[in-house]
């Protein structure tokens, strides 16, 4: 990992875990985890496992859906779940806002301040769920229960 900002964006993981009390420990990986399939491929687990972190704009403000990378978030189901008026999808700039990592890399924490998160329940058949740790080349292990700890997340369908 060559590159200051994504080296500034995974230490910053790293102190978020550890202020959290989290044990996971950020790895940098030999390929890359841009995707939910490429991190899957890189890490040898099903895509399911691989808690892919979308930043989407809800009512104008930011919202983060961890996602089994096996689905894909449905907008309208989800804003009504959360009985929001609109949820689109964020644009790179507005990622980068909100959590201070760039798009491919979004972890569930270590961002300037807190951006309201929700949890795709379908994470719980995991017993090990990878994330990413603020760059496309670092992730960290985990479990549904510990993203809901130290996220604040709510568990909902996301599908």
């Amino acid at each position: 990992m060559d590159n200051p900002a994504w080296e500034t964006a995974a230490a910053r993981v790293k102190e978020a875990l550890a202020h959290l009390g989290s044990a996971a420990r950020v790895i940098v990986t030999d390929g890359s985890a841009r995707t939910a399939a490429e991190a899957a491929r890189t890490l040898g687990c099903d895509v399911g496992a691989i808690g892919n972190s979308l930043v989407f704009m809800a009512d104008g403000v930011p919202l983060l859906v961890l996602t089994s990378g096996a689905h894909r978030v449905d907008t309208a189901a989800l804003a009504q779940r959360l009985d929001k008026q609109k949820i689109k999808r964020a644009s790179a700039e507005q990622v980068y806002e909100a959590t201070g990592q760039q798009v491919g890399g979004v972890a569930p924490v270590g961002h300037p301040a807190p951006v309201e998160t929700v949890i795709d329940r379908d994470l719980g058949g995991y017993p090990d769920v990878w994330v990413a740790a603020g760059t496309p080349y670092s992730v960290f292990r985990t479990d549904l229960d510990e993203l809901v700890r130290i996220t604040g997340g709510a568990v909902v369908r996301v599908d």
